[in-house]
Order: C-alpha cells, then sequence, then structure tokens
C-alpha cells in the first residue's frame, strides 16, 4: 500500500511540474497515446505504468537538434582564430577563451540548473535553454564590428550557459518521456546531437 502511494505521489508531482506527456486519457494528446510500460517497483512486485506516446521520437530528435546547435557554437570561433585576431585586433588568448567560456560556465552553475531541472521540470529547462541559446546567437550576430569584442563575449557567455541547461536534461528527457526498455536509446540520441555539433564544426577546413 505504501509503495502504491509513493508512486501516486511521483506521477502526480510530475504532471505538476510539466516534466511528461499528459496523463488523462480524454486529454487532448490522448490520442498519441499507444502503449504503456511496466517499471517495476523494488520487491513488492506492483510497476509504475509509464504511459508512452508517439511524439516522444520527435521530442528526443528535437531535443537533439537545438542541442547540435549549441555545441556547434563552443568552437566556432576556434577554426578561423586568425581571422578572429585580425578582425577584432585581439590577441590568440582572447580567441581561446571564447571556447574556454564553456568549461568554466558549467563548473559553477551546474549545481543551481540541475535544482531547477527538479524544482521546475523539463518545460522549463528546455524553454530557457533554448531562450540562451537564441540570445547568445543574436548577441554574436550583433557583434559582428571591430570594436565589439566584449559583445561577442557577452554572447558566448549566452550560449554556454545554455549548455549548462542542455547537458542536464538528455538522462530526465529519457526516463519522463519513455519506457524501460528505451532509455538508453533516447538518452543515446540525446547526447548524439551535442557530439555532432562538435564534429560539424570541426570538420570545416581551417583558414589560412
Amino acid at each position: 500500500m505504501g509503495d502504491d502511494t509513493h508512486i501516486s505521489h511521483d506521477i502526480s508531482a510530475q504532471d505538476a511540474k510539466g516534466d511528461g506527456p499528459p496523463l488523462g486519457a480524454g486529454g487532448p494528446d490522448a490520442g498519441d497515446q499507444i502503449e504503456c510500460s511496466s517499471i517495476p517497483n523494488g520487491e513488492s512486485g506492483s510497476a509504475a505504468t509509464t504511459r508512452l506516446y508517439k511524439k516522444r521520437w520527435a521530442i528526443v530528435f528535437l531535443f537533439s537538434s537545438y542541442s547540435l546547435s549549441n555545441a556547434y557554437q563552443w568552437i566556432q570561433y576556434g577554426i578561423i582564430s586568425n581571422i578572429m585576431m585580425k578582425f577584432y585586433n585581439v590577441d590568440a588568448v582572447a580567441v581561446d577563451w571564447l571556447s574556454m567560456v564553456y568549461m568554466l560556465t558549467y563548473i559553477p552553475f551546474i549545481f543551481p540548473v540541475t535544482w531547477l531541472l527538479d524544482k521546475k521540470g523539463l518545460r522549463v529547462t528546455a524553454l530557457l535553454a533554448n531562450a540562451l541559446n537564441c540570445a547568445g546567437t543574436w548577441i554574436k550576430v550583433a557583434s559582428a564590428q571591430p570594436d565589439l569584442f566584449l559583445v561577442t563575449v557577452l554572447g558566448q557567455f549566452a550560449s554556454s550557459l545554455a549548455e549548462v541547461f542542455i547537458l542536464g536534461m538528455p538522462s530526465r528527457l529519457a526516463s519522463v518521456w519513455f519506457g524501460a526498455d528505451e532509455v538508453s536509446t533516447a538518452c543515446s540520441i540525446g547526447v548524439l546531437g551535442n557530439q555532432l555539433g562538435g564534429v560539424e564544426v570541426g570538420s570545416y577546413p581551417q583558414c589560412g
């Protein structure tokens, strides 16, 4: 009885945070519901049921795509460092910091971001990640003037902050939207986008 109550509370809390698909059978997304997956709950023999929806694959590929777009921005300036140095009249170290900021931002912000993910759920976290990623991109577009290198740094910082949100989401997304036998596949797809972004920008020919 205690286990069933605990499961019920978990599902209610998940719904309240907007993490996963709506559980009401009569909701607007009821037509998308195609199957259920039961996850064993300890030794009690009872199981928590995850309702699966067709759009779960679209969700994970959508996440993977904006993870790719964020990773692409990580070393986008590194492959044209000589052009950046001439255009902004800065040294190589300054250009290198545009990629290093991704690493440094992760260290202090990962803890508050994971707290936010636990408290507010996937929806809020994903919206913030995309907003920061979009803002960082447009700030860097607006900084394409020789005297606006610091604006470029600001835009890169915004993109690096978006990365902190994005890197914490694949496992949570997989566990909320997918069944027990699909979690590993979904998590791998989510991580794949980030890896492809780095490979894509690194595959471009470097300017001499």
